[in-house]
This record gives C-alpha cells, sequence and structure tokens, in this order.
C-alpha cells in the first residue's frame, strides 16, 4: 500500500521546497539548509471538476457593482476602492499591538454580515473581552478558537459565513505538512487553501498577517501575490493616530490610506486629517514649511520642520523622520553648491511632523525651503505652501495633481503658494483666494521666501 505522505525537503534560508535533498541548495546556493518535511499526497482532479463557464465582461462588471457591501467605516471603504467585494481576499499586516484585530473587529460589525472571526493566537474569552471594551454586539458574528486550516475549512462550510477573518495566518497550521506553524511552507498551505475557498463560495476574506522588523508581512512573498488587496496598518507609539495604507488592490487604487485615531473605544475615523497634523502647528519660526502631500488620491497637509545648528564634531549630523534620508543629502548638497549655503559643517535634522512618511518628490521645495530658513535664520511666511521638485541643478520641476493639492490648501486658509512653472497651465481655472508664485528655480523662490 502507498503511503499517504511524501518526503520533500525545505530550504531555511530562501523558504522553497524541493523533491529531493541536495547539499547546496539550487535556489539560494546557500549550504547546509535543506530540512526534511513530510507533505499528504492529494488526490488529482480532473479538468471537468474544475471548469468554469466563461461570462461576458458586462456580466462581470455588474455582479462586481452589484456584490460589494460597506464596512460602515469610510476611511476602510476608501482604501478598498468601494467597499469588501465579495470572494476577495484581503492581507492585514502591522506591528505589534498597532490595532489590527481592533479593525478587524469593526469591520465585521460595520459589514453587518453573518461572519465568522477565527482568533488562532486567543481564546474566545479573550476576543469577547476586547469586544466588550469596544461595546460591540452583534449576533451575526461567530468567534472560533480553531488554528487547524482543515476544521477552519469545515466551521466556514457549515456556519456559512460571508465574512471570514483570519487572525493571524502565522499560527495557523495544516496537518498534512510536518514542520511547524508559521514556517513558509505552512502559510503557503494555509493561503491558498482560503483563497481557494473564498473564490469557490464567493466568501471575503481578511487575513491579519505578522510583519518582520524590517517591516514586511512575514512568510513567503506569494502570500502577497495570491491576495487580492494588501493593506498595512501602520502608526508610531508616541502618537494615537493611525495609517490604513494600500500596496496592492485589484479592485481599487493603490497607495491610498485612510487615517485614525486611537482610544480606548477603537479605531476613530479622522475626517480631515490635515487639521490633524497641523493641529499644533509653529509659526514665524525659521526652519518650519507647509507641504500639501499627497497620498493615494487624497491630499494632506504636513508641517515640515528642520533645524541646522554647528557640529561639534569632525563629522556632522544628518538626522530625517518621515523622508528618504539619501534624498535629503542631495538636497543639501543643491542647497551648497547652488545656493553658496555651507552645509558641510552643520548638523542638519528634518522632521515631517506628526510621524507621516511620505515618497513624494512634491516635497523637496518644502524641505529644502525650511533647512534654508533653519540656516539662515528667517522664518517662512506662514500663510505660504510650498509644492515641487528640486533637480540637481537647482531647477524646480513639475508634480502631479497639482490643482487637488492647491484646492486643500485653499481649503485649510492658506493664501499663498509656491509651485512649479510648468505646472500653472495645468491648474487652470486658477483657485479663488488662492495666490498662485510660480518659480523655476530655488534660487526664485529663496528671493520670493526671504
Amino acid at each position: 500500500m502507498k503511503s499517504a505522505v511524501k518526503t520533500a525537503f525545505l530550504c531555511s534560508g530562501c523558504g522553497n521546497d524541493f523533491p529531493k535533498w541536495h547539499g547546496q541548495c539550487p535556489a539560494c546556493n546557500e549550504w547546509g539548509t535543506l530540512s526534511e518535511f513530510k507533505i499528504s499526497k492529494r488526490s488529482k482532479k480532473t479538468v471537468s471538476e474544475n471548469r468554469r463557464k466563461p461570462a461576458s465582461l458586462t456580466e462581470i462588471l455588474y455582479k462586481q457593482s452589484t456584490e460589494r457591501f460597506s464596512a460602515k467605516l469610510q476611511e476602510v471603504d476608501r482604501v478598498l476602492g468601494g467597499g469588501l467585494l465579495k470572494g476577495s481576499v484581503i492581507l492585514l499586516g502591522g506591528s505589534p499591538g498597532i490595532g489590527k484585530s481592533t479593525l478587524a473587529l469593526q469591520i465585521v460589525v460595520g459589514c453587518g454580515v453573518p461572519s465568522l472571526f477565527v482568533s488562532a493566537e486567543e481564546s474566545e474569552d479573550q476576543v469577547a473581552m476586547r469586544a466588550k471594551r469596544l461595546n460591540i454586539q452583534s449576533d451575526d458574528l461567530q468567534i472560533s478558537g480553531e488554528n487547524q486550516i482543515e476544521r477552519i475549512l469545515e466551521h466556514i462550510s457549515l456556519l456559512k459565513p460571508e465574512l471570514v477573518i483570519i487572525d493571524s495566518i502565522q499560527t495557523v497550521f495544516s496537518m498534512g505538512i510536518d514542520s511547524l506553524p508559521g514556517s513558509p511552507t505552512q502559510i503557503r498551505e494555509s493561503g491558498q487553501q482560503l483563497l481557494q475557498m473564498a473564490k469557490q463560495r464567493g466568501v471575503s476574506v481578511i487575513i491579519i498577517g505578522h510583519v518582520t522588523k524590517e517591516g514586511v508581512i512575514a512568510g513567503p512573498k506569494m502570500l502577497e501575490h495570491m491576495v487580492d488587496t494588501v493593506l498595512y496598518l501602520e502608526g508610531d507609539g508616541r502618537y494615537d493616530h493611525r495609517i490604513l495604507r494600500c500596496v496592492k488592490n485589484r479592485f481599487g487604487a493603490t497607495n491610498e490610506v485612510g487615517i485614525f485615531m486611537m482610544d480606548e473605544k477603537g479605531l476613530l475615523e479622522v475626517s480631515n486629517p490635515s487639521e490633524l497634523f497641523l493641529e499644533e502647528r509653529s509659526t514665524n519660526v525659521a526652519g518650519t514649511a507647509i507641504y500639501p502631500s499627497l497620498e493615494g488620491t487624497r491630499p494632506i497637509l504636513v508641517e515640515v520642520q528642520a533645524l541646522v545648528s554647528a557640529a561639534n564634531f569632525g563629522t556632522p549630523q544628518r538626522n530625517v523622520n518621515g523622508f528618504d534620508y539619501r534624498r535629503l543629502s542631495m538636497l543639501l548638497a543643491v542647497l551648497e553648491k547652488r545656493m553658496k549655503i555651507i552645509m558641510g559643517t552643520r548638523d542638519v535634522f528634518v522632521n515631517l511632523v506628526g510621524g507621516l512618511k511620505v515618497n513624494d518628490p512634491a516635497a523637496d521645495l518644502g524641505i529644502i525651503s525650511a533647512v534654508a530658513s533653519s540656516a539662515l535664520e528667517k522664518a517662512i511666511p506662514p500663510d505660504f505652501v510650498l509644492i515641487g521638485e528640486v533637480g540637481l541643478a537647482g531647477e524646480v520641476r513639475s508634480v502631479g495633481q497639482l490643482k487637488k493639492r492647491l484646492k486643500e490648501a485653499k481649503a485649510l486658509g492658506f493664501t499663498q503658494a509656491l509651485i512649479p512653472h510648468s505646472g500653472k497651465r495645468s491648474i487652470k481655472p486658477l483657485p479663488k483666494g488662492l495666490t498662485v508664485r510660480p518659480v523655476s528655480t530655488v534660487q526664485e523662490a529663496f528671493n520670493i521666501l526671504f
């Protein structure tokens, strides 16, 4: 009789598995990293069993528009592109204690559909205690502490929920695989079975995932390729706000963000994040500037602070929070070479207030102006916003979505804006009550500001 399991070999370095043993891993070329494990043999299905009838594009689009359901949280619906789509699989990652389980509970209650919350890390009593603290009560929500994927699928088949939460994928395991929960093989197998179930039954699944110390979701990268949407819940322990960021979305825009405030009642939506980040803004102080960031399709005004001081040691310090360190070094080189402001003997500290992290070239003009303001001890007028990418020649280049950024600045009471000269054509008609000052170089911007 043939055995019900077969042997394979897993590489601890790259996470790939192979049908036979090698002294050197064929994928990552490391020696002695392969270890034996056993996996169950699956019965082969015929083509006819998996046959799916083709459908017209119009029928599919209509089906998608009618099969979305709202989470009753505008920030979540915005990030997801209009709500949860039936049969979609969403991967939610974040640091420990950031609020992933809390957000998942609030989504379940907001959707108001029959749901199953599988807490493989906590008992049912612990989940119930959190729900009580958040004042959550729902007859449609079933809670399970199961962590074996085969039994989880049995619960789904029996209860027939429309929404399933898996908390977390790193603690779910399959009995057919002889490896520990959290290993790349276990995560890949569990994720594949959940994906197959979601597509066949039309069940929406939210998978919560742990992150590594580098900030990426733990496990094989293939997990992020399999799912439809990848979300990260970001935040800083020093601040109460949380940022839900979308990095992959097959049904909506990527890089969209939702802003929340964390308190004892859970995550509260922030309808106007610009007011949040400018709440304690410093005015008439050298070294501060306002820059309209664009997170996905949403403009957010951010205060940039810079401090320049004489270096006490031979090598000057370069510290930055919320912005790319290497891009800051480039801007300081432009400031010294083109503007003749000596930076080689000075410490430079740059901070984006509120813990927000941006990767937007449009922040260049605001950052380089804030650094120059601190170095020259001259304050930037408080009614200015600064937008523009800075090139190595000291030129100010155009940026995207300029009209949307200016509209947000006007709504918050700013009256003047420095913009790239080439972007003036894209904002006609000009916003009423906002004076636009086009500049071609950083030198022109400094002549206006200082």
